[in-house]
């Protein structure tokens, strides 16, 4: 549910700029857009967190993992991470809606996102860059840390599984998982964890098409991976066209 909210906070107005060339968006709408989009990204990164937690429990201490990730506990560490995402977006939106937009009102990109905002605005911005660069830091950094260390205990203990079938069992586990985080986090940190914000705004544009569009569409597939059927169902399809490519 929450890649659907993500993704249509982007890209349905993305496909109606360009398939109709409609490239326009009121001030309003552009905050509403960014709010939404730094909110859902922030609940992103928690989010991953707690799955690489929940990982870290499964294979670290699997005899009390039904004990210790109980329902309600599942419950509250989701709940929590929804209500620290919706606060973490409140803070950019609210600085930026506070400048001055008196140049040019066109944006170079394809979205209401903080770096083209900040280029656009006539204000002075350098409180406002440094508040959400430290902000980006804490949230990305802090969850980034989190995951990297319950993978450091889940690799330690790993390594201590004698079986070659129970050691490719864990890893089978948790590998959809981190593909998911190198990518996502690799890109957003690359976005705004930064102290300057001129960078090629077509190099801005590359880098968030991965968090934006082809991270919310590959999450399906790497994590169904997982599942013998589907993995069963794609080894046939790539048999198939491959027989058909060799005729």
């Amino acid at each position: 549910m929450k890649e659907i909210w993500y993704t249509s906070t982007i890209v349905p107005k993305m496909l109606r700029s360009l398939l109709w060339e409609t490239n326009t968006i009121s001030y309003n709408g552009c905050i509403t857009q960014l709010y939404f989009f730094v909110f859902l990204g922030a609940t992103e990164c928690f989010l991953l967190s707690v799955m690489a937690y929940d990982r870290f429990l499964a294979i670290c201490d699997p005899l009390h993992y039904t004990i210790t990730m109980d329902s309600q506990t599942c419950r509250r560490l989701a709940i929590g991470s929804w209500v620290i995402g919706l606060i973490t977006g409140l803070l950019p939106s609210l600085l930026i809606s506070k400048l001055s937009f008196c140049r040019s009102n066109r944006i170079n990109h394809f979205f209401c996102d903080i770096p083209p905002l900040l280029k656009l605005s006539c204000s002075d911005t350098s409180v406002t860059e440094i508040t959400i660069f430290v902000l980006s830091l804490l949230v990305l950094f802090t969850c980034l840390l989190l995951t990297l260390v319950s993978y450091a205990f889940i690799i330690f203990t790993i390594l201590k599984i004698p079986s070659a079938s129970g050691r490719k069992k864990a890893y089978s586990t948790c590998g959809s998982h981190l593909a998911v985080v190198i990518i996502y986090f690799g890109t957003m940190i690359s976005m705004y964890v930064r102290p300057n914000i001129n960078f090629s705004s077509e190099l801005n544009k590359v880098i968030s098409i991965f968090y934006t569009v082809i991270t919310p569409l590959l999450n399906p597939v790497i994590y169904s991976l997982k599942n013998n059927d589907f993995r069963g169902a794609f080894q046939k399809l790539i048999e198939k066209m491959h027989a058909q490519f060799c005729l």
